[in-house]
C-alpha cells in the first residue's frame, strides 16, 4: 500500500536536505507525541546505517518498530526502511531543485505486510485509503511549511 505527496519548499535544496537529515528533530517530534525512541547506532554523522528502535501504542496495542536509514544521497534523497511485527515499510524523501531558492519535496510511504495480522491491518487501511491519503497530503503540506519556517528563522 502506497501513499505519496509532493510539495514545493521556498528554500535551497542543500538547506532542505540538511533539515531532512536532522534526525535529532525527528526524535524530538516522536518524543513529544509520546513515542519512546532509542537510537541503536553509534554514528556521529547522518548517513546510511543510522537506526532507531521505537515503542508506541496504536489502536490499544503496544507496537515496536525498527527504522534504519537505507540510502543517503546528498542532496537528492534519503530512504528509511522499517520493520514492525510483520509490516515492512519504505519511506522515501526525494528532492528536486526547481530554482536556486525553491525545492520540490516528494515523500512516498510504501507498506508491505509479511504476516496474516499485518495483511489484515493493511486491508483495513485500504478501506480508509481516501481519508488516509487526504490526511497524509495535509501532513506533508504542513511539514513542508514547517521546513520553510525553519529556513526563514535560520537565514532571516
Amino acid at each position: 500500500m502506497k501513499f505519496s505527496s509532493k510539495e514545493d519548499v521556498e528554500a535551497p535544496i542543500a538547506q532542505v536536505f540538511d533539515m531532512l537529515a536532522d534526525f535529532g528533530s525527528y526524535e524530538r517530534q516522536a518524543l513529544r507525541r509520546g513515542i519512546e525512541v532509542h537510537r541503536t547506532d553509534t554514528r556521529a554523522e547522518p548517513g546510511v546505517g543510522v537506526s532507531w528502535h521505537a515503542l508506541f501504542d496504536l489502536r490499544g496495542k503496544r507496537r515496536e518498530v525498527d527504522v534504519v536509514v537505507s540510502a543517503f544521497d546528498r542532496p537528492d534523497s534519503i530512504h528509511f526502511t522499517s520493520d514492525s511485527q510483520g509490516l515492512q515499510g519504505l519511506v522515501t524523501l526525494e528532492l528536486v531543485a526547481l530554482s536556486p531558492r525553491r525545492t520540490r519535496l516528494a515523500i512516498e510511504v510504501d507498506l508491505k505486510p509479511k504476516t496474516l495480522s499485518a495483511r489484515l491491518l493493511v486491508q483495513s487501511l485500504k478501506l480508509a485509503k481516501k481519508n488516509l491519503t487526504k490526511r497524509f497530503k495535509l501532513r506533508v503540506a504542513d511539514y513542508a511549511k514547517g521546513l520553510e519556517d525553519r529556513y526563514r528563522q535560520q537565514n532571516g
